[in-house]
């Protein structure tokens, strides 16, 4: 049987990031609930900003360019560990 994923977001607590991190956090939980074994947050320093789905990296700040549109998180996140899922309102152009 299949683990659930674990997302952890590892954010600069030196750039005062916690509150997006946590806003992500509360997002990826609102959308996929259950289906993720958790969503961690990680304070760390020199301006990180990086999204992990188990060891996979999904988004980084310095190589994606800032932050990432809950949208396109919310895509990643599914296009990896759900890709049979509608998100529904999200998908649609």
């Amino acid at each position: 049987m299949k683990t659930s994923p674990a997302v952890t977001i590892h954010y600069c607590s030196q750039c005062n990031w916690l509150l997006r991190a946590g806003w992500m956090a509360q997002e990826l939980l609102h959308t996929f609930s259950t289906d993720l074994a958790s969503v961690t947050l990680v304070p760390g320093t020199g301006g990180i900003y990086q999204i992990k789905v188990d060891d996979e990296i999904i988004w980084d700040r310095k190589t994606d360019g800032g932050f990432p549109e809950v949208k396109e998180l919310k895509q990643r996140v599914r296009n990896i560990c759900f890709p049979e899922r509608d998100l529904g309102h999200i998908d649609k152009k």
